[in-house]
């Protein structure tokens, strides 16, 4: 998939960064993630698995805000995580009014539960901290269109494997995509359930 099938402001963005060709991983993926596909992509750091799954959310949404409930949730590890990545986003969503936001774990809940309410787009959050919210009725999940885990190793430490696999729990159908440098025999489970249909990517660079 080239760049030039992206939407307008992914577009400006790209280039105004002197982005003009696509990576081979983003080549390999983007045009599956645009189909809908689910996905494993595991891939070594520095082959563009953070850009792709900011500029897969903000094609999917076609950068436009829409009503009150998120469209995407992101997994991430910690804090630092969710704010590097809101970072991302800031970057590459100029052009658009998409309202994305962080919940983790070293804020108020309640105010992240209001900040939620008043409506976003794209939710990055920390496993525990979004469980959390959703059982304080504090987040909608009901128009969630994309379910994704970026560097998915801190799945296997502190629950969060079991807190990430609540989530397709309490939604319908989505698109489920799960970004790694190596594919852990547990995401076997995720085969088995909710991700049954999901293409394995094992990009060596």
């Amino acid at each position: 998939m080239s760049f030039k099938k992206l939407i307008e402001p992914l577009r400006n963005s790209l280039e105004s960064k002197g982005f003009n060709e696509p990576l081979p991983l983003q080549k390999l993926i983007l045009s599956k993630i645009k189909g809908g596909a689910s996905m494993f992509v595991m891939a070594p750091k520095g082959s563009g698995k953070t850009t792709s799954i900011v500029l897969s959310v903000i094609q999917k949404l076609n950068g436009k805000a829409f009503e009150d409930a998120p469209r995407a949730l992101i997994f991430v590890k910690d804090k630092q995580a969710a704010l590097d990545l809101e970072l991302e986003f800031n970057a590459f969503s100029r052009g658009t009014d998409l309202r994305v936001y962080c919940a983790y774990d070293e804020k108020n809940i309640d105010h992240q539960r209001d900040e939620i309410y008043d409506g976003v787009d794209v939710v990055i959050a920390t496993p525990k901290r979004l469980n959390k919210i959703f059982y304080l009725n504090g987040i909608n999940l009901n128009k969630l269109q994309m379910c994704i885990v970026e560097d998915a190793e801190f799945l296997f430490g502190n629950q969060n494997f079991a807190e990430v696999t609540r989530t397709p729990e309490s939604i319908e159908r989505c698109q489920y995509l799960v970004f790694g440098e190596h594919f852990d025999s547990r995401f076997e489970r995720w085969q088995d359930g909710f991700m049954f249909n999901a293409q394995v990517v094992k990009f060596k660079g």
